[in-house]
Formats: C-alpha cells, structure tokens, sequence
C-alpha cells in the first residue's frame, strides 16, 4: 500500500485550484483514495519601499504584497494514478512536490 503526498504552491489561486481539480479526476478515473484538496494556510509576504528615491520630502511608504497559496492532495492504493499525476501538465507559476510514502 503506497500513499503519494501531492504539495502545490502558487501565487494565482485560478491555476493551483484547476490543476487540483485535474489530479483528482485523475485519482477518481483510476480508482484512488482520494483525499483532498486541503486549503493551507495562504502565506502573505509584504514589501514596504519608500517612495522617495534621495530621502528627501515626506517619508512616504508604498507597500507592496504577494499572497502564496497551498494544497494537499492524498492518493492512495493506486501506482496507475500516481504515474499519470506525475504526466500531468503542471502551468507555469505552480509549484509540484510530491512525496512517496509506504
């Protein structure tokens, strides 16, 4: 009995949620234990820069944000899904990290 972690991160949550739908239709056609999508917590990275190259004027802040979004996705009993996981089309700007167990 084998059990493959699926880990996906993106900035565009459009593409992150698409491709996860996508793994278990794939997890589903071959008859998987499908657990999943689990929404992580979204990690919120901020800038703040000032405005004012020379330092000069009031101290004015422009600040800037990058929200970073995570799922999980569980397969089990099923090495036909797990390969087609692994064919799968993964779009630019999402990250794939999968993690065998036994």
């Amino acid at each position: 009995m084998q059990r493959a972690r699926v880990k996906l991160r993106s900035t565009d949550q459009e593409k992150i949620d698409n491709l996860s739908e996508e793994i278990i239709e794939i997890g589903e056609e071959y008859n998987a234990d499908v657990s999943g999508p689990v929404p992580m917590p979204t990690h919120t990275l901020e800038i703040p820069t000032r405005k004012a190259p020379d330092g000069e004027g009031k101290s004015t802040f422009e600040r800037y944000e990058m929200h970073i979004h995570n799922r999980l996705i569980d397969l089990k009993d099923s090495e036909r899904a797990l390969r087609q996981v692994m064919r799968v089309h993964v779009p630019e700007g999402v990250d794939i990290e999968i993690e065998l167990e036994e």
